[in-house]
């Protein structure tokens, strides 16, 4: 059963857990389990997803219960206006204290609405909350740099955390496909846990029918006191 953050007559918010997709796909045909379905089944109506969270990432998932609702919020998500999420990473190397990553994305090859590439502007603060130095043996160093790391989508483009990370020479620890596969397996098993070490800890926005400020708070699940202690 999903664990719900949120509901009311015309929204509902769920934690979701890493592994799961939001619905079905044809990138992943052999999966059986969407949350969209799940959360249908449990609260006995339909539900439109207003925004996606990769398979890999957890945490805070929100879901329109009217058509006209969702039509309203996707606009938002998609221009980030009126919208804050927050985001912790774990990432390879120490990156600065804080910045901005101000980096055009290309629209994903099944996202293209015409038949060019398009690029759309995408911009993500970050701030470094802690540094590690793990004992796992990397490109010929002793050690592997980590960090965990809080970040601000300002745009809502495909996959733009994982890109920006990649873009800025720190990719996210357990991102089979913008991060080194051996030094995920590495870590992974060094760890004891093996996912994509992105998850989703707030949402902001105003209710698009209440216009009440709404603001919705996940945190990490327990696989994430691997990271406890090991900060310098």
């Amino acid at each position: 059963m999903l664990r719900l953050l949120f509901q009311d007559d015309h929204l509902v918010a769920i934690d979701k857990p890493p592994g799961l997709l939001v619905h079905r796909t044809g990138l992943d045909a052999g999966e059986t389990r969407f949350a969209m379905q799940m959360l249908r089944d449990q609260i006995g109506q339909p539900v439109w997803p207003v925004h996606r969270l990769d398979k890999g990432t957890s945490g805070v998932l929100l879901f329109a219960l009217d058509a006209l609702t969702a039509r309203r919020l996707g606009e938002s998500f998609q221009t980030g206006e009126g919208i804050r999420k927050t985001y912790l990473a774990i990432v390879r190397g120490w990156p600065a204290d804080e910045g901005l990553i101000d980096h055009p994305l290309r629209r994903m090859p099944d996202d293209m609405r015409t038949g060019r590439e398009e690029v759309q502007p995408a911009q993500t603060r970050f701030r470094t909350l802690a540094r590690h130095a793990l004992p796992v043996p990397h490109s010929g160093f002793a050690s592997t740099r980590c960090a965990l790391v809080e970040l601000h989508p300002l745009t809502g483009r495909r996959h733009q955390i994982r890109r920006h990370l990649k873009h800025m020479a720190h990719p996210i620890i357990g991102d089979s496909t913008h991060g080194k596969g051996p030094l995920n397996r590495a870590l992974a098993a060094w760890l004891g846990h093996q996912r994509l070490w992105l998850h989703a800890t707030g949402l902001a926005l105003t209710h698009p029918v209440s216009g009440q400020a709404l603001s919705i708070t996940c945190e990490p699940d327990a696989s994430w006191n691997a990271w406890a202690g090991r900060s310098l």
